[in-house]
Protein backbone atom coordinates (compact mmCIF):
# COMPACT_ATOMS: atom_id res chain seq x y z
CA UNK A 1 0.00 0.00 0.00
CA UNK A 2 1.45 3.33 -1.03
CA UNK A 3 0.60 6.93 -0.43
CA UNK A 4 0.02 9.42 -3.25
CA UNK A 5 3.00 11.55 -4.23
CA UNK A 6 3.42 14.21 -1.50
CA UNK A 7 3.79 16.78 -4.27
CA UNK A 8 0.27 15.93 -5.46
CA UNK A 9 -1.52 19.16 -4.48
CA UNK A 10 1.10 21.22 -6.29
CA UNK A 11 0.97 19.37 -9.60
CA UNK A 12 -1.27 17.39 -11.91
CA UNK A 13 -0.62 13.62 -11.76
CA UNK A 14 1.67 12.40 -14.50
CA UNK A 15 0.66 9.78 -17.03
CA UNK A 16 0.10 6.54 -15.15
CA UNK A 17 -0.22 8.57 -11.96
CA UNK A 18 0.91 7.83 -8.41
CA UNK A 19 -0.60 4.89 -6.55
CA UNK A 20 -3.83 5.47 -4.67
CA UNK A 21 -4.19 4.96 -0.94
CA UNK A 22 -5.82 1.55 -0.60
CA UNK A 23 -7.08 -0.99 1.91
CA UNK A 24 -8.52 -0.69 5.41
CA UNK A 25 -8.06 2.68 7.12
CA UNK A 26 -9.92 2.80 10.45
CA UNK A 27 -11.00 6.19 11.82
CA UNK A 28 -9.39 5.76 15.23
CA UNK A 29 -11.58 6.23 18.32
CA UNK A 30 -10.32 8.60 21.03
CA UNK A 31 -10.30 6.83 24.42
CA UNK A 32 -10.94 9.15 27.35
CA UNK A 33 -10.42 9.08 31.08
CA UNK A 34 -13.47 9.37 33.38
CA UNK A 35 -12.83 13.12 33.58
CA UNK A 36 -12.74 13.42 29.77
CA UNK A 37 -9.02 13.80 29.14
CA UNK A 38 -7.37 11.87 26.31
CA UNK A 39 -6.32 8.46 27.66
CA UNK A 40 -3.00 8.13 25.83
CA UNK A 41 -2.19 4.68 27.25
CA UNK A 42 -5.48 3.27 25.99
CA UNK A 43 -4.95 5.08 22.69
CA UNK A 44 -1.60 3.39 22.12
CA UNK A 45 -3.13 -0.01 22.94
CA UNK A 46 -5.88 0.71 20.42
CA UNK A 47 -3.28 1.61 17.79
CA UNK A 48 -1.43 -1.64 18.50
CA UNK A 49 -4.73 -3.55 18.18
CA UNK A 50 -5.36 -1.97 14.78
CA UNK A 51 -1.84 -2.58 13.52
CA UNK A 52 -2.03 -6.20 14.68
CA UNK A 53 -5.24 -6.48 12.66
CA UNK A 54 -3.27 -5.67 9.51
CA UNK A 55 -4.74 -2.27 8.64
CA UNK A 56 -3.13 -0.25 5.87
CA UNK A 57 -3.29 3.25 7.40
CA UNK A 58 -4.92 5.14 10.28
CA UNK A 59 -7.25 8.13 10.21
CA UNK A 60 -7.30 10.17 13.41
CA UNK A 61 -9.60 13.08 14.28
CA UNK A 62 -12.55 11.97 12.21
CA UNK A 63 -16.16 11.41 13.21
CA UNK A 64 -15.42 8.16 15.07
CA UNK A 65 -12.63 10.02 16.87
CA UNK A 66 -15.25 12.43 18.29
CA UNK A 67 -13.36 15.27 16.61
CA UNK A 68 -16.35 17.61 16.94
CA UNK A 69 -16.10 17.29 20.73
CA UNK A 70 -12.32 17.65 21.13
CA UNK A 71 -10.72 20.96 22.13
CA UNK A 72 -7.51 21.87 20.34
CA UNK A 73 -5.26 20.55 23.14
CA UNK A 74 -6.96 17.15 22.93
CA UNK A 75 -6.57 17.10 19.15
CA UNK A 76 -2.86 17.75 19.55
CA UNK A 77 -2.54 15.02 22.18
CA UNK A 78 -4.13 12.53 19.79
CA UNK A 79 -1.83 13.54 16.93
CA UNK A 80 1.35 13.39 18.98
CA UNK A 81 0.41 10.07 20.59
CA UNK A 82 -0.58 8.26 17.41
CA UNK A 83 2.09 9.61 15.07
CA UNK A 84 4.78 9.03 17.67
CA UNK A 85 3.63 5.51 18.48
CA UNK A 86 3.14 4.44 14.85
CA UNK A 87 6.65 5.69 14.01
CA UNK A 88 6.16 5.35 10.28
CA UNK A 89 4.78 1.78 10.24
CA UNK A 90 1.71 2.95 8.30
CA UNK A 91 0.53 6.34 7.03
CA UNK A 92 -1.44 8.46 9.50
CA UNK A 93 -4.09 10.78 8.07
CA UNK A 94 -5.39 13.63 10.22
CA UNK A 95 -8.80 15.19 10.10
CA UNK A 96 -8.57 18.99 10.03
CA UNK A 97 -12.32 19.40 10.26
CA UNK A 98 -13.77 22.78 11.19
CA UNK A 99 -16.30 25.31 9.99
CA UNK A 100 -14.27 27.58 7.70
CA UNK A 101 -10.94 27.66 5.87
CA UNK A 102 -8.92 29.78 8.37
CA UNK A 103 -9.83 27.42 11.22
CA UNK A 104 -9.04 24.38 9.09
CA UNK A 105 -5.64 25.85 8.21
CA UNK A 106 -4.87 26.29 11.92
CA UNK A 107 -5.56 22.58 12.46
CA UNK A 108 -3.54 21.72 9.36
CA UNK A 109 -0.46 23.52 10.72
CA UNK A 110 -0.72 21.52 13.92
CA UNK A 111 -1.05 18.28 11.96
CA UNK A 112 1.95 19.18 9.81
CA UNK A 113 4.03 19.84 12.92
CA UNK A 114 3.01 16.43 14.27
CA UNK A 115 4.28 14.72 11.11
CA UNK A 116 1.12 13.26 9.56
CA UNK A 117 1.08 11.72 6.09
CA UNK A 118 -2.06 13.40 4.79
CA UNK A 119 -5.03 15.60 5.67
CA UNK A 120 -8.78 15.04 5.58
CA UNK A 121 -11.24 17.94 5.33
CA UNK A 122 -14.97 18.37 4.83
CA UNK A 123 -16.65 21.18 2.96
CA UNK A 124 -17.08 24.32 5.09
CA UNK A 125 -20.16 24.25 7.28
CA UNK A 126 -22.38 26.42 9.47
CA UNK A 127 -21.99 29.09 6.78
CA UNK A 128 -24.10 28.70 3.65
CA UNK A 129 -21.54 27.80 1.03
CA UNK A 130 -21.60 27.93 -2.76
CA UNK A 131 -19.71 25.29 -4.83
CA UNK A 132 -17.19 27.96 -5.83
CA UNK A 133 -16.42 28.57 -2.15
CA UNK A 134 -16.02 24.83 -1.54
CA UNK A 135 -13.66 24.68 -4.52
CA UNK A 136 -11.62 27.58 -3.10
CA UNK A 137 -11.61 25.94 0.35
CA UNK A 138 -9.94 22.75 -0.89
CA UNK A 139 -7.55 24.63 -3.20
CA UNK A 140 -6.33 26.82 -0.34
CA UNK A 141 -5.79 23.88 2.02
CA UNK A 142 -3.80 22.01 -0.62
CA UNK A 143 -1.74 25.05 -1.60
CA UNK A 144 -0.88 26.02 1.97
CA UNK A 145 0.06 22.53 3.22
CA UNK A 146 1.64 20.52 0.40
CA UNK A 147 0.34 17.24 1.87
CA UNK A 148 -2.05 14.82 0.15
CA UNK A 149 -5.55 16.14 0.84
CA UNK A 150 -8.62 13.91 1.05
CA UNK A 151 -12.14 15.27 0.83
CA UNK A 152 -14.61 13.91 3.39
CA UNK A 153 -18.07 13.76 1.84
CA UNK A 154 -20.38 13.84 4.88
CA UNK A 155 -23.60 15.67 3.98
CA UNK A 156 -25.45 14.45 7.08
CA UNK A 157 -23.11 16.57 9.22
CA UNK A 158 -22.06 19.47 6.98
CA UNK A 159 -25.31 19.76 4.98
CA UNK A 160 -23.49 19.85 1.65
CA UNK A 161 -23.09 16.94 -0.77
CA UNK A 162 -19.81 17.12 -2.67
CA UNK A 163 -20.78 16.71 -6.35
CA UNK A 164 -18.87 14.11 -8.34
CA UNK A 165 -18.00 16.73 -10.95
CA UNK A 166 -16.36 18.95 -8.31
CA UNK A 167 -14.37 16.07 -6.82
CA UNK A 168 -13.18 14.94 -10.24
CA UNK A 169 -12.25 18.48 -11.25
CA UNK A 170 -10.13 18.95 -8.12
CA UNK A 171 -8.62 15.50 -8.57
CA UNK A 172 -7.60 16.35 -12.14
CA UNK A 173 -5.97 19.56 -10.87
CA UNK A 174 -3.98 17.56 -8.32
CA UNK A 175 -5.71 19.38 -5.44
CA UNK A 176 -7.34 16.24 -4.02
CA UNK A 177 -5.62 12.90 -3.50
CA UNK A 178 -8.88 11.11 -2.75
CA UNK A 179 -12.28 11.10 -1.11
CA UNK A 180 -13.84 9.37 1.86
CA UNK A 181 -17.44 8.91 0.74
CA UNK A 182 -19.84 8.76 3.69
CA UNK A 183 -22.71 10.24 1.69
CA UNK A 184 -24.74 7.06 1.27
CA UNK A 185 -25.12 7.93 -2.42
CA UNK A 186 -23.99 4.79 -4.25
CA UNK A 187 -24.75 6.32 -7.64
CA UNK A 188 -22.52 9.28 -6.87
CA UNK A 189 -19.81 6.93 -5.59
CA UNK A 190 -19.89 4.99 -8.83
CA UNK A 191 -19.70 8.23 -10.85
CA UNK A 192 -16.52 9.19 -9.01
CA UNK A 193 -15.05 5.69 -9.47
CA UNK A 194 -15.75 5.79 -13.20
CA UNK A 195 -14.33 9.28 -13.69
CA UNK A 196 -11.31 9.28 -11.40
CA UNK A 197 -7.80 10.12 -12.55
CA UNK A 198 -4.86 7.78 -11.80
CA UNK A 199 -3.77 8.05 -8.18
CA UNK A 200 -7.10 9.41 -6.89
CA UNK A 201 -8.22 7.19 -4.03
CA UNK A 202 -11.92 6.41 -3.59
CA UNK A 203 -12.69 5.16 -0.07
CA UNK A 204 -16.10 4.16 1.21
CA UNK A 205 -17.10 5.24 4.69
CA UNK A 206 -19.95 2.73 4.93
CA UNK A 207 -19.27 -0.22 7.22
CA UNK A 208 -22.10 -2.28 5.79
CA UNK A 209 -21.62 -2.08 1.99
CA UNK A 210 -17.86 -2.53 1.68
CA UNK A 211 -18.09 -5.63 -0.50
CA UNK A 212 -20.29 -3.86 -3.06
CA UNK A 213 -18.12 -0.72 -3.02
CA UNK A 214 -14.97 -2.76 -3.63
CA UNK A 215 -16.76 -4.68 -6.38
CA UNK A 216 -17.59 -1.34 -8.04
CA UNK A 217 -13.89 -0.47 -7.93
CA UNK A 218 -13.42 1.51 -4.71
CA UNK A 219 -9.88 1.47 -3.36
CA UNK A 220 -10.64 0.87 0.30
CA UNK A 221 -12.76 1.48 3.36
CA UNK A 222 -12.69 3.79 6.38
CA UNK A 223 -14.89 1.83 8.84
CA UNK A 224 -15.70 3.06 12.34
CA UNK A 225 -16.53 -0.54 13.23
CA UNK A 226 -12.98 -1.36 12.17
CA UNK A 227 -11.89 -0.15 15.60
CA UNK A 228 -13.73 -3.10 17.09
CA UNK A 229 -12.91 -5.74 14.47
CA UNK A 230 -10.03 -4.67 12.20
CA UNK A 231 -9.25 -8.29 11.36
CA UNK A 232 -12.73 -8.72 9.87
CA UNK A 233 -12.40 -5.77 7.51
CA UNK A 234 -8.89 -6.84 6.52
CA UNK A 235 -10.23 -10.32 5.70
CA UNK A 236 -13.08 -8.79 3.69
CA UNK A 237 -10.70 -6.58 1.68
CA UNK A 238 -8.34 -9.51 1.08
CA UNK A 239 -11.19 -11.68 -0.23
CA UNK A 240 -12.27 -8.89 -2.56
CA UNK A 241 -8.70 -8.41 -3.75
CA UNK A 242 -8.56 -12.09 -4.73
CA UNK A 243 -11.94 -11.93 -6.44
CA UNK A 244 -13.48 -14.25 -3.83
CA UNK A 245 -16.78 -12.38 -3.76
CA UNK A 246 -18.85 -15.01 -2.00
CA UNK A 247 -16.34 -15.12 0.88
CA UNK A 248 -16.32 -11.31 0.93
CA UNK A 249 -20.13 -11.28 1.12
CA UNK A 250 -20.13 -13.73 4.03
CA UNK A 251 -17.60 -11.66 5.97
CA UNK A 252 -19.57 -8.51 5.20
CA UNK A 253 -22.77 -10.06 6.49
CA UNK A 254 -21.04 -11.05 9.75
CA UNK A 255 -19.91 -7.43 10.13
CA UNK A 256 -23.42 -6.17 9.33
CA UNK A 257 -24.75 -8.23 12.22
CA UNK A 258 -21.99 -6.88 14.49
CA UNK A 259 -22.83 -3.33 13.38
CA UNK A 260 -26.16 -3.70 15.19
CA UNK A 261 -24.26 -2.56 18.31
CA UNK A 262 -24.70 1.04 17.15
CA UNK A 263 -28.44 0.77 17.79
CA UNK A 264 -28.34 -0.46 21.39
CA UNK A 265 -29.07 3.06 22.67
CA UNK A 266 -32.32 3.07 20.72
CA UNK A 267 -34.49 6.15 21.11
CA UNK A 268 -32.90 7.06 24.46
CA UNK A 269 -30.08 9.04 22.86
CA UNK A 270 -28.81 10.49 19.61
CA UNK A 271 -27.14 8.44 16.92
CA UNK A 272 -23.70 9.78 17.82
CA UNK A 273 -24.09 8.79 21.46
CA UNK A 274 -25.36 5.34 20.57
CA UNK A 275 -22.82 4.60 17.85
CA UNK A 276 -19.67 6.00 19.42
CA UNK A 277 -20.70 4.72 22.81
CA UNK A 278 -21.12 1.24 21.35
CA UNK A 279 -17.69 1.29 19.68
CA UNK A 280 -16.09 2.33 22.94
CA UNK A 281 -18.09 -0.17 24.98
CA UNK A 282 -16.92 -2.93 22.64
CA UNK A 283 -13.29 -1.83 22.94
CA UNK A 284 -13.69 -1.70 26.72
CA UNK A 285 -15.22 -5.19 26.86
CA UNK A 286 -12.40 -6.51 24.67
CA UNK A 287 -9.85 -5.10 27.12
CA UNK A 288 -8.36 -2.62 24.66
CA UNK A 289 -9.35 0.64 26.38
CA UNK A 290 -9.80 1.32 30.08
CA UNK A 291 -13.01 3.33 30.02
CA UNK A 292 -15.96 3.55 27.58
CA UNK A 293 -16.81 7.17 28.36
CA UNK A 294 -17.75 9.52 25.51
CA UNK A 295 -17.36 13.29 25.44
CA UNK A 296 -20.21 15.48 26.74
CA UNK A 297 -22.97 16.20 25.98
CA UNK A 298 -23.33 12.69 24.56
CA UNK A 299 -25.53 10.40 26.63
CA UNK A 300 -23.56 7.41 28.01
CA UNK A 301 -24.67 3.83 27.53
CA UNK A 302 -26.04 2.23 30.69
CA UNK A 303 -25.04 -1.17 32.07
CA UNK A 304 -27.80 -3.02 30.23
CA UNK A 305 -26.81 -1.45 26.92
CA UNK A 306 -23.14 -2.29 27.46
CA UNK A 307 -24.18 -5.87 28.23
CA UNK A 308 -26.11 -5.92 24.95
CA UNK A 309 -22.95 -4.85 23.12
CA UNK A 310 -21.20 -7.79 24.79
CA UNK A 311 -23.79 -10.22 23.42
CA UNK A 312 -23.17 -8.95 19.89
CA UNK A 313 -19.42 -9.33 20.38
CA UNK A 314 -19.87 -12.88 21.58
CA UNK A 315 -22.08 -13.72 18.60
CA UNK A 316 -19.38 -12.35 16.27
CA UNK A 317 -16.70 -14.48 17.96
CA UNK A 318 -14.94 -11.50 19.52
CA UNK A 319 -15.39 -12.36 23.22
Amino acid sequence: MTMPDPAGPASTPAAGGPSALTGVIPPVCTPMTPDHEVDTRSLTRLVDHLLAGGVDALFVLGSSSEVAYLPDAHRRAVLDTVVGHVAGQVPVLAGVIDMTTPRVLDHARTALDAGVSGLVATAPFYTRTHPEEIRTHFRLIAARTGLPLYAYDLPVSVHTKLPAALLLELAAEGVLAGVKDSSGDDGGLREVILGRVPGFSVLTGSEVTVDSALWMGADGVVPGLGNVDPHGYVRLAACAGRGEWEAARQEQERLVRLFEIVRVGGARMGGSSSGLGAFKAALYLRGIIDCPVTAPPQVPLNDDEIASVGKHLAAAGLL
